[in-house]
């Protein structure tokens, strides 16, 4: 907020009472608010479900397709927990995906195999290994807690017309498959428009992109579109949600991992 908005009125005085103030702060400091208020305007939707397609493309162009149901839970004072059951193709029906996200200690996930039907636990040193074969890594798809990274705005940044403040992200977790990420968060809606990740060499790896937002209980954004291109390898993934609920009553018992056995 600068010095004209202040002095414009009390609408202006008011809107102050709850916009994060992230001026005369260390990039540091103002990095950590960004992420802190992003996080404060995603909080309370309680629980979601939600139905996605899985686009794999590979270098050659080629493509095949999955469809997925996602189900969250938010936990309180911790990571989110999250379900996700293939439900095509026919080869991997029935496969279920159960992730406990952390805000500070690893994430705990497993993977449930109807073929063999065992439950397996993904290795905590494993998280950075692509999840059923698309561009996304385990712990891309585990909630992004505040504490997993620490963080230092560089600038503010235009892009595709929408005024963003730009951030560096360093993983506090050892054996993440990153070096930093750098993430475009829209200034308005606090939002990410676009991350972008390096790897282990500190070389771009990924980009990942946002887009088609909608708004949900008149607080909750969600994109109904995420691509992840990996610029290493030339494949990439498209995720396409919709059917986005909430408040839909879920509760732990949906989320332990007996509930992998019989998703359905």
């Amino acid at each position: 907020m600068n010095l004209h908005q202040i002095i414009a009125g009390t609408a202006c005085i008011a809107a102050l009472l709850v916009t994060p103030v992230i001026h005369a702060m260390t990039p540091e400091q103002k990095g950590l608010e960004i992420a802190k208020e992003a996080d404060r305007r995603d909080t309370g939707f309680v629980d979601s479900t939600a139905r996605l397609t899985m686009e794999l493309r590979n270098k050659q162009g080629d493509t095949s397709m999955r469809e997925v149901r996602v189900k969250t839970l938010e936990v309180t004072g911790d990571g989110d927990k999250g379900l996700s059951i293939f439900d095509q193709p026919a080869d991997i029906k029935g496969t279920a995906f159960l992730t406990y996200s952390h805000s500070v200690k690893p994430d705990e996930q497993w993977l449930y195999l109807p073929a063999l039907k065992r439950v397996k636990r993904i290795s905590s040193k494993n998280k950075s290994g692509p999840f059923m074969g698309s561009e996304f890594a385990y712990e891309d798809i585990s909630s992004q807690e505040v504490d997993k990274y620490t963080y230092k705005y560089l600038r503010n940044e235009t892009l595709n017309g929408i005024d963003c403040f730009v951030v560096y992200r360093y993983p506090s977790y050892e054996h993440s498959g990153y070096t930093r990420s750098v993430a475009w968060i829209n200034k308005q809606e606090y939002r990410p428009e676009k991350i972008v990740f390096y790897d282990r060499k500190n070389s771009l790896l990924k980009t990942l992109t946002y887009s088609d937002y909608k708004q949900y209980l008149g607080k909750f954004w969600r994109a109904d579109k995420m691509f992840m291109q990996n610029h290493q390898t030339g494949k990439s993934t498209l995720l396409s949600w919709f059917d986005y609920r909430f408040k839909t009553g879920l509760n732990d018992r949906d989320f332990n991992r007996n509930s992998l056995k019989r998703a359905k």
